[in-house]
C-alpha cells in the first residue's frame, strides 16, 4: 500500500456541522443553567442587604429611632405596607424603643453632576423639620461631588432645616434651597460645597420638590403613624 493511501486511511473524519452545533447548544445551556442558579441563589441575599441598609439608612435620618414601620401614602393617607392594596409612596416610619414617633424617612431622587442622585431624608413633626440625610446611591465625582455624604457644614445645615408648612398646608413655607457657603439668610437655606456646586444644589433642589409635595399630603394624618402597635 503507498504512503498516499495509508494517509487517506489514518485522516479523521470530518466533524459534523449538526454535531458541533449541538455541542455548541449543550455549552450554552449548561452555562445558562449555571448563571440562572447564581442568581437565584444570591437573589435573598441581596434582598437581605439591601433590606438591612435600608433599615440603618431609616435609623441613620431618624434621631432616637430604634423601630421602623412602612406605610404606602395613598389618596386617603397612610396605609400600612403589609394591608394596603394599591402601591403609591413609601413612608418609613420610625419609633422610639418604648414605640412613640421619632419621624418618617422619606425617598428623593434628582439629577446631580454626574447621574441620579438617590437620598433617605428624616422628617420630625414636632419641630416640622428635616432632621438627617442619607445618600442611598450616587456617582459623583470622588472627592468632589461625593462630598455630599461626607462635608460636616452641608449635612450640618441640612439637620433641622426649617420645612413647615402654609397656614393652609398646600406647600412649604420657605423654599428649601443650596446657596454658597456661609451665605444662609432664609429658613430653608443650606449650606453649599466649594467644588461640589452641582451636586450640592442637587439635593437642596430633590429636598424641596419632595418635601413640598409629600408633606402636604401627610398633613393631618400624623395621629395614624403616631404609635407602632
Amino acid at each position: 500500500m503507498s504512503e498516499a493511501s495509508q494517509s487517506q486511511q489514518m485522516a479523521p473524519a470530518p466533524t459534523s456541522s449538526l454535531r458541533l452545533v449541538g455541542t455548541l447548544g449543550v455549552i450554552a445551556l449548561l452555562a445558562g443553567l449555571l448563571v440562572v442558579s447564581v442568581v437565584e441563589w444570591t437573589r435573598p441575599i441581596i434582598a437581605d442587604n439591601h433590606e438591612r441598609a435600608l433599615q440603618q439608612a431609616v435609623f441613620d435620618v431618624i434621631p432616637g429611632a430604634t423601630q421602623r414601620r412602612d406605610f404606602v401614602l395613598t389618596d386617603d393617607g397612610p396605609v400600612p405596607k403589609e394591608e394596603a392594596e394599591e402601591r403609591g409612596p413609601i413612608i418609613h416610619a420610625g419609633y422610639t424603643e418604648d414605640g412613640a414617633l421619632a419621624g418618617v424617612a422619606l425617598e428623593a431622587s434628582g439629577r446631580g453632576y454626574a447621574d441620579v442622585i438617590r437620598i433617605l431624608y428624616g422628617y420630625d413633626p414636632s419641630c416640622e423639620c428635616i432632621v438627617g440625610m442619607s445618600v442611598l446611591e450616587s456617582q459623583e465625582t470622588p472627592g468632589l461631588g461625593d462630598r455630599i455624604e461626607t462635608d460636616p457644614d452641608f449635612l450640618g445645615s441640612i439637620e433641622g432645616l426649617d420645612a413647615s408648612l402654609t397656614e393652609d398646608g398646600s406647600g412649604l413655607k420657605y423654599g428649601i434651597r443650596t446657596v454658597d457657603p456661609g451665605e444662609r439668610e432664609e429658613p430653608g437655606d443650606i449650606d453649599g460645597i466649594t467644588g461640589a456646586t452641582v451636586s450640592a444644589e442637587a439635593i437642596g433642589d430633590m429636598l424641596h420638590r419632595s418635601a413640598n409635595e409629600r408633606l402636604p399630603q401627610l398633613r393631618g394624618h400624623w395621629s395614624e403613624l403616631e404609635r407602632n402597635e
